[in-house]
């Protein structure tokens, strides 16, 4: 069964910096694109940064670029998220998200996700 375990997120400033981990088990890690997801309250899922399965590529949203990074270990099964200049609209649940496009089907996995809130 697959696992995906999301950490770190809490109560920050505004300015201050988070870093989130997604730990993933039951599945083979390295051929997943993995990405990081948030949910405002009465807004709609929103992608946050995703990153391909040997980490060659990265994307962000708009709202993100430039304060916050992907990365991924591979030997550790975790994608983390740091989280740089938080601003109060970063406050959000935050999930990591697990998946695989082949020819027969997609594979998507969610974490149970994290709150991050930023405040002062």
């Amino acid at each position: 069964q697959v696992h995906l375990v999301e950490s770190g997120g809490g109560l920050v400033q505004p300015g201050g910096s988070l870093r989130l981990s997604c730990a993933a088990s039951g599945l083979t890690f390295v051929v997943y694109t993995m990405s990081w997801y948030r949910q405002a309250p009465g807004k709609e899922r929103e992608l946050v940064a995703g990153i391909t399965s040997l980490g060659g590529t990265t994307n962000y949203g708009d709202s993100v670029k430039g304060r916050f990074t992907i990365s991924r270990d591979n030997a550790k099964n975790t994608v983390y998220l740091q989280m740089n200049s938080l601003k109060p609209e970063d406050t959000a649940v935050y999930y990591c998200n697990a998946q695989r496009i082949t020819r027969a089907t997609t594979f998507d996995y969610w974490g149970q996700g994290t709150q991050v809130t930023v405040s002062s």
